[in-house]
Order: C-alpha cells, then sequence, then structure tokens
C-alpha cells in the first residue's frame, strides 16, 4: 500500500501530466484518479479539488526550494539573498512550466489556495534570513507575493535556458520593492512607537483588594485551601 505522501505525489504527478497535454479546465478528478492508476475514491481520501492538488504541488516545491536554499549566504545582503531564493524556485518549477502555462489565469484560486501561496512567501522569505512575523513580516510577505506573481509571468514566457530575462526583471523588481518595504518599515515602526507611547499613558486599572480575613497566609496550597496551578 502506498505511503500517504507517495499517493499524494503520484497526484501531482498524474495531475501534472495532464496539464501539460490540454487545458487545465478540462482535466477532471476522474482522469487524475485514472492517469494516477487509483480509485476515485482513493483520490477522494488524499484531495477534495483540483486546488487541493495545485496546493500540494505548491507544497512540495516549498521543501524543494528550501532544500536548495540551505546553501544560500544568509549574511549577504537580503536582496541577494532573497534573488537566489526565488531562482532556485524558478528552478524547482522548470519542469512543469507546460503544464503551469495550462494551470494559471483560468480561475480565481479559493482561500485555501491563496493562503498556501501566501505560506510560501513566508518560507521564502525565512529561506533568505528575512524576518516574516509581525506586523513588519505581513507587509514583507504582501510584497513579496506582489513581486513574485509578476515575476513568475515573465518567467512562464521565458525560454531561455539560462532565464536571463526572468533574472533582469526579478533583480529590478526587488530593488524596486526593496526601496518601497524601506518606506513602508519606516512607516510601521513610527505607528508601532506611537501605539507603544499610547499604551503606555494609557491607565492601568487597579486590581481590587479582596476582603482581609483571619485565615492561614500559608503559601502551602494545601493549608490555604488553594488548587496547585
Amino acid at each position: 500500500m502506498l505511503r500517504e505522501s507517495q499517493k499524494i505525489d503520484s497526484i501531482i504527478d498524474a495531475a501534472l501530466e495532464l496539464a501539460s497535454e490540454r487545458s487545465w479546465s478540462e482535466v477532471t478528478l476522474p482522469d487524475i484518479a485514472q492517469a494516477a492508476e487509483m480509485e476515485l475514491s482513493a483520490l477522494r481520501d488524499a484531495v477534495s479539488s483540483k486546488d487541493d492538488i495545485i496546493a500540494a504541488f505548491v507544497q512540495r516545491i516549498d521543501k524543494k526550494m528550501l532544500g536548495e536554499a540551505a546553501n544560500v549566504d544568509r549574511s549577504s545582503a537580503p536582496r541577494d539573498a532573497l534573488f537566489e531564493v526565488l531562482m532556485s524556485r524558478f528552478d524547482a518549477m522548470e519542469p512543469h512550466k507546460r503544464a503551469l502555462k495550462s494551470i494559471v489565469g483560468l480561475q480565481i484560486p479559493n482561500p485555501d489556495l491563496i493562503k498556501t501561496l501566501l505560506q510560501s512567501q513566508t518560507w521564502m522569505l525565512q529561506a533568505a534570513g528575512i524576518e516574516s512575523e509581525g506586523l513588519k513580516g505581513g507587509v514583507r510577505v504582501v510584497g513579496l507575493m506582489s513581486v513574485y506573481a509578476s515575476v513568475f509571468q515573465t518567467w512562464l514566457e521565458d525560454d531561455d535556458p539560462g532565464l536571463a530575462h526572468t533574472m533582469a526583471v526579478l533583480d529590478r523588481r526587488l530593488r524596486r520593492g526593496e526601496r518601497s518595504l524601506g518606506t513602508a518599515d519606516n512607516i510601521i515602526g513610527s505607528v508601532e512607537g506611537l501605539c507603544k507611547s499610547m499604551m503606555s499613558m494609557w491607565p492601568k486599572p487597579s486590581t481590587p483588594r479582596g476582603p482581609e480575613t483571619d485565615g492561614p497566609t500559608s503559601s502551602n496550597p494545601e493549608a490555604s485551601g488553594s488548587a496547585p496551578l
């Protein structure tokens, strides 16, 4: 019996193969089950829609990218590290370019798929050694999503084995994004500072004192009747 990961990989591979042969809109779940050599009920156990299959593919690319990104020099400029990370992602997707051309742009992704795509941006930032948590991190994630979506379209049409055009556009977009994010970081930093100042000025609620008793004052839970935490 196939392990769950092997089953998912078989489904992804079958779906990509079909998408490379015809429009993704014409590929059905029964088609995918047949190509993966499994019953439709077994496919249902693994995925519930074609978007689920795309999300699983995105996550598989995440893992490949992170494996390659282990060699990225995080001590270099953040833009340079991020450039290497994104190019390693495009390299991982290169064998599936024909299928992705069929898949992309045919429908609006559902919220779960959008969430998966945003998580990919988070992983790419982390792989480049760039903080992705908090308010600033959230802005970086959304900013990188914009850069990635734009360069992805360029990559789809780039038939140069060296991906020269993709690299040129990526470098240009990252430089532009670096300037925009720098400005955004300054604005967010000012807002965070203002919020902290306002919070420090906010009056703290007074703690009401309980009635005084003549009971035991020992800190021993059994003596005071309190349950241990």
